[in-house]
């Protein structure tokens, strides 16, 4: 939260002696409202917004002051060119009073070369599940915990693998234990970058349950690596999986519909190798190489647009 504060004493130090034809403003987590700071020309780039959600993450009077900080964005920024990476943040940006028309998106890249499928025989012997994030509270990992229960309750067979690290560590352990998970789920912390790969080349379905996201980065990746995902059908994760094509949604927090879907997917190979295709396949459209041109050619026009009306 101190970052907004050290903003404008940057920018006098920094920028201002500076000349620059534009001045990005990354908005992720809170704004620091570049256009009151700066007269030079401002690109906002969002990647999403909290909303209510923050109240399921920080203590209450963090979680107030993100929100009542996110309630000025659309006056401020009013005719400032804005960059979103999903339709999602589109839309929540213009839910908030932004017009579309000064909205254009530029979605996230994934890096093709790094992350890639092995065969089908080179998959993990036992079905599994993987979640890789970090482990938050409002990622909403209790909820795979929970379908997982019942998935095993009802005789299903398959471990579930938690990659990442975070301030929910200690809950989630506690609430394994509390739903007698045993074996079945395995807290694996932080992995390096070659651990992450091999988990989502080898891991038969990738889980994500947030509420709301700007885009679904790990979904992507797990795309890229041939692995499809189930997950909930929220803002961001809906934009990175074409539903029974190269993965699953669902109600967000619906137990029953999460493991059942993961178990349908767990139990029909055929419809996972699809998946797996589909998704490599749909991943392909998203390279940090195609993503740079098109935020390059929108901060051009952007320039070229200022150079006119000086």
């Amino acid at each position: 939260m101190t970052f907004g504060l050290r903003v404008p004493i940057f920018l006098r130090r920094t920028l201002k002696p500076a000349r620059f034809d534009v001045i990005v403003e990354d908005l992720n987590k809170v704004p620091v409202f570049l256009p009151l700071l700066t007269n030079t020309p401002v690109v906002l780039l969002v990647h999403h917004l909290f909303g209510a959600t923050a109240f399921k993450e920080a203590s209450p009077p963090v979680a107030a002051a993100t929100w009542l900080l996110e309630r000025p964005i659309p006056r401020v920024f009013e005719g400032v060119p804005t960059v979103a990476v999903s339709e999602s943040t589109v839309a929540d940006l213009r839910a908030r009073g932004m017009s579309s028309q000064d909205i254009e998106v530029v979605p996230n890249g994934v890096d093709l070369t790094n992350l890639f499928p092995r065969g089908e025989g080179e998959r993990y012997s036992k079905p599994t599940i993987v979640y890789l994030g970090r482990l938050k509270r409002y990622k909403g990992i209790d909820i795979v915990l929970k379908a997982a229960a019942s998935m095993r309750a009802n005789g299903t067979a398959f471990r579930l693998l938690v990659a990442g690290k975070g301030d929910y560590l200690r809950s989630l352990k506690d609430l394994s234990s509390k739903l007698d998970l045993g074996d079945t789920v395995t807290f694996l912390g932080y992995v390096p970058e070659e651990e992450k790969i091999e988990l989502l080349q080898k891991s038969w379905i990738h889980v994500l349950t947030s509420p709301k996201e700007g885009w679904g980065i790990s979904i992507l990746e797990a795309a890229a690596c041939g692995t499809p995902t189930v997950a909930s059908r929220s803002p961001g994760l809906q934009d990175a999986v074409v539903d029974g094509k190269t993965g699953l949604l669902v109600p967000h927090g619906d137990l029953t519909a999460l493991a059942t879907a993961l178990t349908g997917l767990l139990m029909d190979q055929a419809v996972r190798r699809e998946m797996s295709a589909a998704a490599r396949l749909f991943s392909e459209g998203f390279t940090w190489d195609a993503s740079a041109r098109i935020m390059e050619g929108f901060l051009e026009a952007r320039v070229a647009g200022i150079r006119r009306q000086a």
